[in-house]
């Protein structure tokens, strides 16, 4: 896109679903991403709060790679459901424990993004409400042992069998539970190339 040309835009993610939501959108952009980033966070924080610090955290560990033309994006999804935060699952049983968890119920998911170069930064959320059948032990166990989701927030992939077998309906981005809420990303990355110092360190909230 021409609006982004004088850009050199990195990806600080090694989320296969972010860089196929990314490269979707026809921008060039490279990845990099470096190792052992703190991604923990108070634990007074809630909702949006949560992925909106993480996203921040990772931007700061990776601003010394930025030049005077560089644009930085970093993301981070979590499912909140009951005032309680799931993330990725450390292993099999702790997937199959969040699983539980979800089956038949309405929960959250929220991305936080922000996009920051050497003169500006701003950050984001995006919220997306999921709705879960019942879900037998059979079907989550199939789903842990036959997919991967010990890589995925509340261990599971929209775009994958669980989701085609268990969501009965979306309110919001299907992108955003995917991992990035790309529609809003691009509307950001418009805004963030036209000069507008008001907006440095902005951030805003976007639950639809």
């Amino acid at each position: 896109m021409d609006f982004l040309k004088n850009y050199d835009i990195i990806l600080a993610s090694n989320s296969p679903r972010r860089k196929e939501l990314l490269t979707g959108l026809d921008i060039p952009y490279r990845v990099c991403v470096l190792p052992d980033i703190d991604e923990s966070y108070p634990d007074t924080l809630r909702g949006e709060e949560i992925p909106l610090y993480i996203s921040r955290q990772k931007a700061a560990a990776h601003a010394g790679l930025l030049d005077e033309h560089t644009l930085l994006i970093t993301a981070d999804t979590i499912v909140w459901l009951g005032e309680r935060v799931y993330g990725k699952p450390h292993d099999k049983a702790e997937a199959r424990a969040m699983l539980h968890d979800l089956s038949g119920q309405t929960h959250t998911v929220i991305t936080g993004v922000t996009l920051l170069s050497r003169q500006k930064s701003l950050s984001f959320a995006t919220s997306t409400e999921v709705s879960f059948a019942p879900l037998t032990d059979e079907e989550i166990d199939y789903y842990v042992e036959k997919y991967a989701p010990l890589d995925k927030a509340g261990a599971y992939g929209i775009q994958e069998w669980i989701g085609y077998v268990g969501v009965t309906g979306i309110r919001g981005s299907y992108y955003n539970v995917m991992g990035l809420p790309i529609q809003r990303l691009y509307q950001e990355l418009k805004k963030f190339q036209t000069p507008s110092p008001a907006t440095d360190g902005h951030t805003s909230t976007d639950a639809r």
